[in-house]
């Protein structure tokens, strides 16, 4: 039976002769929430674009269902059911919030009415019907990664790559996207890959995590083992986090 995870294989990119990511392997399976950690300029973000055709590979490859998928670029890669958000959000400021949702349902080939019935559901399921007419543009921070996370899903995506999407946010906003994201892999029958630094999220939320440092993955596996890891307490965690 052929596999139906993401796998990003001995990934390593560089810029101007500078490595940023050196022979990283990363898999997500359906249904799975992992969390990708480590300090800034680790190279999290990089990855997440080199698995979705942002960036381009000096060395690896990334495959989707077993499907080479490393030379595509990103709207192939996205039609192929990998969806993301940005570490800067990137809604269409002078669309309303319903708009912003629909392009991507549109975008993945389907028809308004199809789109229209899609977003409201995803409105009501962030807690955004409310501001359904609202630009985005105006919308607070928060509101606006609620906004993205839900248009990234209009896609029907197979696989969901969600970069700090609690930056931002308050304790109680935190909390309630903690719900929601925790349901979604299950619910939708997706992998999630999430970017955070809001420890106390990852740690409730993830059934694994994979620490990057300089580039380089310097542990992996479930929470509980990689909160006493030596190398992730040095490097990213430390002490105090450790033992919390």
């Amino acid at each position: 039976m052929a596999s139906s995870s993401l796998k990003a294989v001995n990934i390593s990119v560089e810029f101007s002769g500078l490595r940023a990511l050196d022979d990283v392997t990363l898999t997500v399976d359906p249904e799975e929430i992992v969390g990708l950690i480590g300090p800034n300029g680790s190279g999290k973000t990089t990855l997440v674009n080199a698995i979705t055709g942002e960036v381009p590979l000096v060395h690896g490859s990334v495959s989707l269902r077993e499907e080479a998928i490393t030379s595509l670029p990103p709207w192939k890669i996205a039609l192929k059911g990998i969806s993301r958000s940005f570490q800067i959000v990137r809604l269409f400021n002078n669309l309303t919030v319903i708009e912003n949702i629909e392009s991507a349902s549109l975008a993945h080939g389907d028809s308004l009415r199809v789109a229209r019935g899609k977003s409201e559901r995803l409105l009501d399921e962030f807690g955004l019907s409310n501001r359904a007419e609202e630009l985005g543009g105006a919308l607070s921070y928060g509101d606006k990664r609620r906004v993205e996370i839900a248009r990234a899903l209009a896609a029907d995506p197979s696989f969901l790559l969600l970069d700090e999407p609690a930056a931002g946010m308050n304790e109680a906003e935190t909390d309630a996207l903690l719900h929601t994201l925790s349901r979604i892999p299950r619910d939708r029958k997706l992998g999630l890959l999430i970017i955070d630094h809001d420890m106390s999220l990852i740690m409730r939320l993830c059934h694994r995590l994979h620490v990057l440092a300089s580039g380089r993955t310097i542990a992996a596996g479930k929470a509980d083992e990689i909160r006493r890891d030596p190398a992730v307490i040095e490097a990213y965690l430390g002490a105090k986090a450790a033992h919390a």
